[in-house]
């Protein structure tokens, strides 16, 4: 009486180790470290590389406006000048056009210095400083109009936003600088109508501060507008770095791959030759031994261990053929010998050959041939291999008393189609991509006892769509398989029609002529020249 089963030992597993967080997650988390240092290290708490470049596009746009500020300047003075305060005017002209150099100078020579983050903060200070003295400069002509009346205010409101106007534009990507040039000119010319002491002067008092506000806002979202363009501009660089990063990673990862089947290929091609030499002997001499040539065994057990060496031997045999026929198909070197095949013969042929080994098991092969097809063009060998493999898979996995159908026949756009549909135990659906690949076999061809190296399928497969053709695996569990293969009609080769006009003569008619010298040639020609040197 047997012991009943002891029951098993349950034993805790370590817990996994905590998986790290995602990509997506570690690359968030350093994008706001990076930023926030770069907030710290920065002045505008922006990144330092963005204030370089505003920078930058400030001192561009200062250069590329400087005749239009020139102009400006020259105007207002010549306005002045004419007005009243000639001598006054043209000093004022002359000191703005200085200020105006100075800047433009400087301009110049940060964009042709190297750009660093000391530079960038020095050179934000002297700007900074250079448009206050500029604003100042302003300031000094419009507090000094022609008088108090309506004309000289709405001159001084008019100048003002025009200067306010230009200055804020010009330093949209410096709002410290916006603000030094524009903020004396609006405190001095809303002050000097604030002191005139009348209702209309506040009035122009307040809209000048609310210009001045106006103009500061505007100044603002052109430069939110400009730092979001950068940011944009600065993700897609980065996006872009990395995706040439892993193109490059990808790249590399896919040569070595190439590298390493290539390698493979070449591996199995040549230990299939160096193995097919010992083999030889191996098939000869126990053929040799098994059908007694030279004599019968002392010990009958000899016999069948010879047979079984043989047929040990064929089947690596057929293995190092199949992997030798893979490794070609993969490597690309594997090339088509294209002839006219009759396809309903190859089937035919391959049917009578394995019809004996389906017969021992039991299996009935139906054909279902229709017949005066024509030839294709293609690899008779490549075919009947196509062939053979998948009527043996059939018979391999179908139980005794099944039965398959071996169908050829027409497809729906002129090609040709080989079905072999067998009663086996089927293929589930998840694993018909499994048994597709290399070496590749389903759970099914695993339990049976007849199984096989998982190359005949990839074969067919590959070497189908050698011929531009096409591979459909139909399964299901407990019902059965069904494999077509089909041949475009491109290599269906039709009969020729036979030709309505005559073939041309392979010499020409004898003219006239030529027959009455052929005649005059017989007649004076000697009956026996033999001895006359004719």
């Amino acid at each position: 009486m047997s012991n009943p089963a002891e029951k098993p030992e349950v034993v805790q597993l370590p817990a996994e180790a905590p998986a790290g967080p995602p990509v997506n997650t570690r690359r968030v988390a350093a994008q706001r470290v990076r930023e926030a240092r770069d907030r710290l290290t920065s002045s505008s708490g922006t990144r330092p590389a963005f204030d370089t470049e505003l920078l930058r596009q400030y001192a561009q746009t200062r250069v590329s406006a400087s005749f239009v500020v020139m102009l400006l300047v020259v105007a207002t003075g010549v306005l002045f000048g004419l007005w009243k305060y000639a001598v006054p005017a043209a000093i004022w002209t002359v000191g703005m056009l200085c200020i105006h150099a100075a800047i433009i100078r400087n301009c110049w020579r940060f964009l042709r210095e190297k750009p660093s983050l000391a530079a960038t903060r020095k050179w934000q200070t002297r700007f900074v400083l250079l448009d206050l003295l500029y604003g100042l400069s302003w300031t000094a002509i419009l507090l000094h109009p022609a008088g108090l009346d309506t004309v000289s205010n709405t001159m001084m409101m008019f100048l003002m936003l025009l200067v306010i106007a230009v200055s804020s534009m010009l330093a949209a990507t410096l709002p410290i600088a916006a603000m030094a040039a524009t903020a004396p000119v609006t405190a001095a010319i809303a002050l000097n109508f604030v002191l005139s002491g009348t209702f209309d002067n506040y009035a122009l008092a307040l809209l000048a501060v609310a210009a001045e506000a106006y103009f500061a806002l505007l100044a603002h979202q052109l430069h939110s507008t400009t730092l979001a363009t950068l940011e944009a501009r600065a993700e897609k660089d980065a996006l872009i770095g990395e995706l040439e990063q892993a193109k490059a990673i990808s790249d590399e990862a896919r040569h070595r791959a190439e590298s390493a089947n290539v390698a493979k290929s070449r591996f199995l091609a040549q230990m299939s030759h160096e193995l097919r030499t010992p083999l030889n002997a191996i098939l000869g001499f126990s053929e040799v031994m098994k059908s007694e040539i030279f004599g019968a065994h002392a010990v009958a057990v000899y016999k069948e261990y010879s047979a079984d060496i043989h047929n040990s031997g064929v089947h690596l045999l057929n293995l190092i053929n199949e992997i030798l026929d893979l490794s070609r198909i993969e490597a690309g070197r594997y090339e088509l010998n294209e002839e006219a095949v009759s396809l309903l013969h190859v089937v035919a042929d391959c049917h009578h050959l394995l019809k004996l080994r389906a017969t021992s098991r039991g299996i009935t092969i139906h054909e279902v041939f229709e017949h005066g097809m024509p030839r294709i063009w293609g690899d008779e060998r490549a075919t009947r291999q196509i062939v053979l493999n998948l009527l043996s898979n059939s018979i391999k996995f179908t139980p005794q008393g099944g039965d398959i159908w071996l169908k050829v026949g027409w497809t729906a756009s002129g090609g040709q189609y080989l079905s072999v549909k067998d009663t086996g135990s089927g293929i589930a659906e998840d694993e018909i991509p499994i048994v597709l690949a290399s070496f590749g076999q389903g759970s099914n061809s695993i339990k049976s006892a007849e199984q096989g190296a998982g190359l005949g399928l990839p074969i067919a497969k590959s070497l189908i769509d050698m011929h531009g053709g096409t591979f459909t695996l139909k399964s299901k569990l407990r019902i059965g398989t069904e494999v077509i293969v089909t041949f475009p009609p491109e290599r269906v080769m039709s009969a020729l029609a036979p030709m309505a006009e005559e073939a041309p003569p392979l010499q020409p008619e004898p003219t006239v002529t030529a027959v009455a010298d052929d005649k005059r040639r017989a007649r004076h020609k000697p009956i026996m020249s033999a001895g006359t040197g004719l």
